[in-house]
């Protein structure tokens, strides 16, 4: 009888690490990591979406901020944690581009994560201060290819999305202009207002306020297609430079190895929340089209965008360090 008994409880005993692991996702509060400072879009978006998740979920959604490295601190952690669901990343389209700056990243992004769903398009947008003579795309274009070497463009540093983006405009354009790199958007934004800089391609969201307060003027948009923020500017391609298209966009991705419930879960949920007139009237704030797109569709983007900067870091001669 005793016997029996004991081999009762060791039987539960060695069944209880396969109950604990059937345990409903999510039992506990899962961590978003921002690789960027608090305060950018990424993390505006970020955070967004974790108060909405926490209420659909019923379980505590909450953002960590771990900037460095160009975005590669934070993207780290995430792809060296456990597959588990419980840290995920929100990250930009830096994360698509860093492998042409850095010879040697600490993860593969093919590899190491499980992309989840694209969760906003940010276009750029071509801004000149307000003391420059061009009034449109076709200005700017034309006294580039006349004054060669001589306009200079902007950026947030070497590698970053708005330094890329007027690479491939360059190259696009066949027109030459002078690089100067900053240290943020910020610094940048503040030298073509002064007059230091000619222009730059950034993001929506950053330069609206200077749009808006008369204080940078808008030449065109990046994007494919105009922009429902801003329908009557025209895009670069429409303007000179046919086919020309550079976007930024944030996502949400999970360690590699995360059970496809876990994944899928968390897509359908998050298109859901994007779907959603609240959701939709905060980014029209950020300047950021809502996507929601599948995983597959995401990571098809991903490997996309990866290609194509590989192929204008080569065209432009920018080599990783």
């Amino acid at each position: 009888m005793l016997k029996s008994i004991g081999l009762g409880l060791a039987l539960l005993i060695a069944a209880a690490p396969a109950v604990v692991a059937q345990a409903p996702w999510p039992n506990r509060t899962v961590k978003i990591v921002v690789a960027s400072a608090p305060g950018g879009g990424t993390d505006t978006v970020a955070r967004v979406l974790a108060n909405e998740l926490s209420k659909t979920m019923r379980q505590q959604f909450i953002v960590e901020n771990r900037p460095g490295a160009g975005n590669v601190r934070g993207s780290d952690v995430v792809a060296k944690s456990p597959a588990d669901g419980y840290t995920l990343l929100m990250s930009a389209s830096t994360l698509a581009i860093n492998h042409v700056m850095y010879k040697q990243l600490p993860y593969d992004v093919a590899r190491d994560f499980a992309p989840i769903t694209q969760m906003v398009s940010l276009p750029n947008v071509l801004v000149v201060g307000m003391q420059e003579p061009y009034r449109n795309f076709g200005d700017f274009l034309k006294d580039a290819r006349a004054r060669p070497g001589t306009l200079t463009y902007g950026s947030a540093g070497m590698g970053t999305a708005p330094h890329m983006a007027m690479e491939l405009l360059r190259i696009s354009a066949g027109i030459d202009l002078v690089h100067v790199p900053y240290t943020g958007v910020a610094p940048a934004l503040n030298d073509i207002i002064g007059g230091r800089v000619t222009g730059m391609l950034v993001n929506f969201l950053s330069a609206k306020p200077q749009i808006d307060g008369g204080t940078l003027r808008a030449l065109a948009m990046s994007s494919a297609r105009r922009s429902r923020f801003m329908p009557d500017l025209p895009t670069i391609a429409e303007s000179g430079v046919p086919g020309y298209e550079a976007i930024q966009w944030f996502g949400l991705l999970a360690p590699a190895g995360t059970p496809a419930e876990i994944v899928n879960r968390l897509q359908a949920e998050t298109a859901r929340i994007l779907e959603t007139q609240s959701m939709k009237d905060r980014l029209a704030i950020e300047g950021a089209e809502p996507i929601g797109n599948k995983p597959e569709e995401f990571a098809a983007l991903i490997k996309a965008e990866m290609a194509k900067w590989s192929e204008v870091a080569k065209a432009a001669n920018i080599k990783p360090e």
